[in-house]
């Protein structure tokens, strides 16, 4: 046999045993599994994982690694730590993705009673783990999370313009989440330790196409949870840039609606509203344009602002509502097409009620188009979901 192979497997056996020893030491109670989500890390994980492996001795501890199946070899290079270090465990990702999906997975497949989130970019400093359990353990809470906004907190790598939309970010979720999590500075967080037991209900609930894990975490907890804050040091990536984008920002805005409704509408109604508002305004605009520009009646401009807008909906959606599973090249020709094949009998409903409405009712054209659209969107959302984009 293998003698690397016959090491590693000593190894794991020694910690098998070591975290199943009850009363002779305290590793069984204090065990630590760290959670690292990876998505293309590859030239950071490494130092990241030495860093948090040098941090305790009388601790067992496992370094989880969930990938999304990154391009980079995120997944190959730990799978090498792996076979050195029986500490250290991988979970490729294939056909799942996402970071809340990632934390949420990861945490469920944890094997010690606290955990901790971090980002393995070298953002978050391993020094601040060992400070966040302290604080976890002595003060009785439920989860610890880092925060970039305490008093001795330290921001470096980001901007003024990213640190300032952080703050205003933070003020609008404090808003929307339970009263006793008001004190909470960094609802954005995503250093986080949590002890499992009463965490992993709540866990198994989080909406993984939410904006942030710990915020989805603490809005559905309804106030159950006991949450305090250290502060942290907040360093510039070692490798990469931010994955930040325009859909990270409507993932907040959505999170937010959603909150504010109780969670009783689902996230892609909220979206696809969303989206049929911009849709809304593309109608109007292109109806005013035919009819002021081209001098076209209503009747020969409504129809070409129908098809206008809801082309302009299918991108947006698809780009925004269903890009997990965005469509691309060919596949977005067909998908437009069947969105509005879709959309055609709702759009004849959409031209005939307006039209009747028009013509009946009074000759202002933003009302009779709004009276149009309003009939459409529960079809349009519940069939192009499940013929469009195949989501249930």
């Amino acid at each position: 046999m293998d003698p690397v192979a016959v090491s590693v497997a000593w190894q794991r056996l020694q910690t098998t045993v070591s975290s199943t020893a009850g009363a002779e030491g305290e590793t069984a109670y204090n065990g630590l599994s760290i959670v690292l989500p990876t998505f293309n890390e590859g030239g950071s994980i490494q130092q990241v994982i030495q860093s948090l492996l040098s941090l305790t001795s009388n601790r067992a501890i496992e370094i989880l690694v969930v990938d999304d199946d990154s391009r980079d070899g995120t997944a190959d290079l730990v799978r090498q730590l792996a076979r050195q270090d029986p500490r250290i465990r991988i979970i490729q990702r294939v056909g799942r993705s996402g970071l809340a999906s990632a934390i949420k997975e990861g945490l469920i497949a944890a094997i010690h009673p606290i955990a901790v989130v971090m980002d393995s970019d070298g953002q978050h400093e391993p020094s601040a783990v060992l400070e966040a359990v302290r604080c976890l353990e002595a003060g009785g809470f439920d989860l610890v999370a880092g925060s970039r906004f305490l008093d001795h907190s330290r921001i470096h790598g980001l901007s003024d313009r990213r640190t300032d939309g952080s703050t205003v970010a933070n003020r609008l979720a404090r808003w929307s989440l339970p009263p006793n999590y008001r004190h909470l500075t960094d609802c954005m967080s995503g250093f986080l330790v949590l002890r499992l037991s009463p965490c992993l209900p709540i866990i198994r609930q989080v909406d993984v196409s939410g904006f942030k894990f710990f915020y989805e975490l603490l809005a559905i907890s309804r106030g159950q949870l006991q949450v305090a804050e250290i502060p942290l040091t907040f360093q510039p990536r070692l490798h990469g840039s931010s994955k930040l984008d325009s859909a990270i920002l409507w993932d907040f805005l959505v999170s937010l609606l959603h909150t504010a409704t109780l969670r009783l509408v689902p996230r892609r109604a909220i979206s696809f509203g969303l989206v049929g508002a911009t849709g809304v305004v593309v109608q109007l605009l292109t109806t005013a344009l035919l009819m002021t520009g081209l001098g076209l009646g209503f009747q020969q401009a409504l129809p070409v602002a129908v098809i206008a807008a809801a082309s302009s909906n299918f991108l947006v959606n698809n780009a925004l509502t269903f890009r997990d599973r965005r469509q691309h090249g060919r596949r977005l020709v067909q998908g437009l097409l069947k969105f509005l094949l879709v959309a055609s009998l709702p759009a004849l409903a959409n031209i005939g009620l307006a039209t009747s409405f028009y013509t009946l009712v009074g000759p202002h054209a933003v009302w009779a188009q709004l009276a149009g659209i309003v009939v459409v969107y529960v079809w349009n959302y519940a069939a192009s979901s499940r013929f469009v984009w195949n989501t249930p």
